[in-house]
């Protein structure tokens, strides 16, 4: 039999500080309206000093375990750009402290398409065998890359995690995820990066400057980019599942600007209605934002069980990614 990764389980976690865009526009001369007309946020969240990545990671990871009615899986992965520390990943960290020494787990680094390539990875391992359960969480403290001075980064990214807990199921049932179509173009590394860092520049025998240690991009490069790869990826993987756009109850884009999610179901040919978005309380999450949508639009109640979902993410590397799925019946109680 055909082994598919079904979703039985999500969750999510957010720093208690959030961060509303006067508080902001104040150092950055600019203003609340100007950051919302432009971006659609309201507010983010910033983690405090003493939290790191895998802090939010395991809080995401515990809602979702509790989702799922279980307590243990057979791999843990987790998708970021803001590990702990270089070395070692971040992942069994939160292994351990979610109770499971001794169970595989990994970091994913696709930047903010990190979280739909560990999902296709997740789907992976149980397809083949190798697991029956993965909790898969997409985590970020973006907060620690963003240079307060630049309001074309600083305004955007905000901290927080979403996981999801996958077992091994029926192609035909409902949460089963496929297929997927993933892709990356590495011509594009320097449209979304931060410089320094890495051994490029380490060994490059240069003192990196100041800013080369902050987050970059270059904006609307990346605002054509995204719409293009995020809705041609979409195509793909309706194609491949037999689906019309007309079929997709919800897209639940990557949560990169609010533009970028109206661009992207447009050229689709889907109600903009039909878009789960969450950027203007939380903000651009990066590996974070898929999860964190899915599991605040299911807590609010807006997910109906066999609704047909379109995810679909872009990010730096260039990476881009989509996959989709008929949503679940998860028991509200384990929320």
């Amino acid at each position: 039999m055909n082994r598919a990764a079904v979703l039985t389980g999500v969750g999510s976690c957010l720093p208690p500080r959030a961060v509303p865009n006067d508080e902001l526009a104040a150092g950055l001369d600019s203003s609340e309206e100007w950051i919302r007309s432009r971006t659609g946020i309201g507010q983010r969240y910033f983690a405090e000093r003493g939290t790191a990545t895998s802090d939010l990671a395991v809080g995401a990871g515990e809602r979702a375990l509790k989702s799922a009615g279980v307590s243990t899986v057979d791999a843990v992965l987790v998708a970021t750009t803001t590990p702990d520390r270089p070395c070692p990943a971040t992942a069994p960290v939160v292994a351990a402290r979610l109770g499971m020494r001794g169970t595989a787990a990994y970091d994913v680094s696709a930047v903010c398409t990190g979280f739909v390539y560990g999902l296709a990875t997740a789907a992976g391992l149980i397809a083949a065998g190798v697991a029956d359960r993965v909790l898969v969480i997409g985590a970020e403290t973006f907060s620690t890359l963003l240079d307060p001075g630049d309001r074309s980064t600083a305004v955007i990214f905000g901290d927080g995690a979403g996981a999801v807990v996958l077992r091994s199921g029926d192609p035909a049932e409902p949460g089963a995820l496929g297929p997927f179509d993933l892709g990356s173009d590495g011509a594009g590394e320097d449209l979304i990066t931060v410089p320094a860092g890495g051994s490029r520049q380490r060994l490059s025998g240069v003192e990196p400057a100041a800013g080369e240690r902050y987050f970059a991009m270059s904006g609307k490069e990346v605002f054509r980019h995204a719409v293009l790869r995020m809705a041609g990826s979409a195509r793909t993987v309706l194609a491949r599942a037999g689906w019309r756009a007309r079929d997709v109850d919800h897209l639940v884009s990557h949560q990169a600007n609010l533009r970028i999610t109206n661009h992207v179901a447009d050229d689709l040919g889907i109600p903009r209605g039909r878009c789960v978005s969450n950027i203007a309380e939380v903000g651009n999450t990066a590996a974070a934002s898929i999860p964190l949508a899915l599991d605040q639009a299911h807590t609010e109640g807006l997910l109906r069980p066999g609704g047909r979902m379109l995810l679909t993410a872009f990010g730096g590397g260039l990476t881009w990614g989509s996959t989709v799925l008929t949503w679940p019946d998860l028991d509200p109680a384990r929320a």
